[in-house]
């Protein structure tokens, strides 16, 4: 779902791709699975993730992000790397294009996770490394299951 913010800016410059600094959390269980999203929208798996709004922290953001696209309250545990460039541009099914620059974070859930879906998530699940699908954006797989 797109922000004020980025709605503003699409209403100036259309479709044109822009750059984007964003968040993404790894969770894992207790069995070192990884916690995925599948986005509503059709585009495959995910880690939860999503944009900094202006004013935003990147810390404030992974929370805010787990919180509405799982329903989990995190505890942001460290940085594992800052990812971008080429590799990390989408074009959305609308036409809309993105070059995210994230910032992957590590993070511990707070509860357990229930059935919560917001209308980005089609469906979450807990992953290991030898069934893991395509991710949208092509994070490094040793980083993502490193304890």
């Amino acid at each position: 779902m797109s922000s004020d913010y980025i709605r503003h800016l699409r209403s100036k410059i259309g479709q044109q791709l822009i750059l984007l600094p964003s968040v993404a959390a790894v969770i894992r269980d207790d069995e070192g699975r990884l916690l995925l999203q599948e986005k509503a929208s059709g585009e495959g798996w995910s880690l939860p993730a999503g944009g900094i709004e202006p004013g935003e922290t990147p810390e404030q953001a992974i929370g805010r992000e787990v919180l509405e696209e799982t329903g989990l309250s995190v505890q942001t545990a460290r940085l594992l790397g800052v990812f971008g460039g080429k590799d990390f541009r989408h074009t959305y099914p609308n036409g809309d294009q993105v070059e995210y620059v994230v910032a992957l974070f590590s993070c511990r859930a707070v509860g357990e996770l229930g059935s919560h879906t917001d209308i980005e998530t089609r469906r979450l699940k807990f992953t290991a490394r030898d069934d893991m699908p395509m991710l949208a954006l092509p994070y490094p797989m040793d980083l993502l299951f490193s304890g």
